[in-house]
């Protein structure tokens, strides 16, 4: 299986999410174009949404007669940032990543451009991916991805320097713009991601809450600080 790590920012460095709506619209088309078949209902608003899922009832317009979706990558983890995101991801089909991330990137751009009245390119570029070809890299780059939230409140991280690991551990259990918390086994956007390959590797919830326990105590960055020293 081919895992690549996925990483695009605003224009900049601006904000690309300005407030909750646009992070449960980038989740929705998280959700939605990850389908070979055509979008529906693009520019639908989250306006006082609340559940804790992205579904078909609150996503699809028509869901009675909604073909299943054929996907095409599997979305195996992810976490929303100010002014960037990260994604793991392995393409289904030939040219998969492309035409995903054109999808992504575009229809987001979109209703951004469209909801805070803007023209012109919201990512800095394209987009970055890096395949994960390193054992090392693959064992700690989903707890990367999910640790990137410490930025706001433990920026030192990065440096190794974490004086609290259960302090940090419980801040992340408040974000909810990741995949961390269903990997915990704490349903946040269940149907979004394909879990069972990482799953299978940590040994499941009660595992991963421990692998990645001890990885906040040890704080590995520099194992994977060739991936990301151009981008972070």
């Amino acid at each position: 299986m081919e895992i690549i790590h996925i990483i695009n920012r605003g224009v900049d460095k601006r904000d690309i999410f300005k407030d909750d709506e646009d992070r449960f619209r980038f989740i929705h088309d998280l959700f939605e174009f990850n389908d070979i078949n055509n979008v529906q209902n693009n520019f639908y608003a989250f306006k006082g949404i609340k559940n804790n899922d992205i579904r078909y009832r609150y996503i699809g317009a028509n869901n009675a007669n909604r073909k299943t979706r054929k996907l095409i990558v599997n979305l195996h983890a992810f976490c929303l940032m100010q002014n960037h995101y990260h994604l793991l991801a392995s393409p289904l089909v030939g040219s998969g990543l492309p035409l995903f991330m054109q999808k992504l990137n575009g229809g987001y751009s979109r209703y951004f451009n469209r909801k805070h009245k803007r023209r012109g390119s919201l990512f800095e570029s394209r987009y970055k991916a890096i395949k994960v070809i390193n054992e090392s890299h693959f064992i700690h780059l989903p707890f990367y991805v999910h640790l990137n939230p410490l930025d706001y409140s433990y920026p030192t991280w990065r440096e190794r320097q974490l004086e609290n690991p259960r302090s940090a551990f419980d801040k992340l259990l408040k974000y909810r713009w990741s995949s961390h918390l269903d990997y915990l086994g704490i349903k946040n956007f269940p149907s979004l991601t394909q879990r069972e390959f990482f799953n299978e590797f940590f040994g499941g919830p009660a595992e991963y809450k421990k692998s990645i326990y001890d990885w906040l105590s040890q704080i590995s960055i520099l194992t994977i600080s060739d991936i990301v020293k151009d981008w972070e």
